[in-house]
């Protein structure tokens, strides 16, 4: 179970309302993908900030909470994209305690330290 509400300093955010065990799914939810020809457009959108990179160069909009996990460069999950199912998992990479943030990297990988879109706050 997940609960939507405001962080300190990040906006929004996606907080466990339940303990997760290491490896446990946390959320799987469908996507919208976008084609290739209108990623330019969405970019031009608030959408920006949550659409995720798809198979090639399409884009894609999950649905449920998932567009809006907070990204972290120590992040406590992980997001796993089912090109074949048009579905993104989110998985606990660490034992995650009821009441904690649940952050993902949103470069993919839980340890790749390149430079996002944005200036981090941990």
């Amino acid at each position: 179970m997940l609960v939507v509400r405001d962080t300190e300093t990040k906006g929004r955010g996606v907080f466990a309302a339940q303990d997760y065990a290491q490896s446990q799914v946390i959320e799987k939810a469908a996507v919208i993908v976008i084609p290739k020809q209108q990623v330019k457009l969405i970019t031009k959108t608030v959408l920006t900030n949550y659409y995720f990179g798809w198979h090639g160069e399409s884009g894609a909009i999950a649905l449920g909470v998932v567009s809006l996990f907070n990204h972290s460069y120590h992040p406590n999950a992980f997001y796993v994209k089912k090109f074949a199912e048009q579905v993104i998992e989110v998985i606990a990479y660490r034992y995650i305690r009821e009441g904690e943030e649940i952050t993902v990297n949103y470069n993919g990988r839980v340890d790749d330290l390149s430079p996002v879109w944005f200036d981090v706050m941990e």
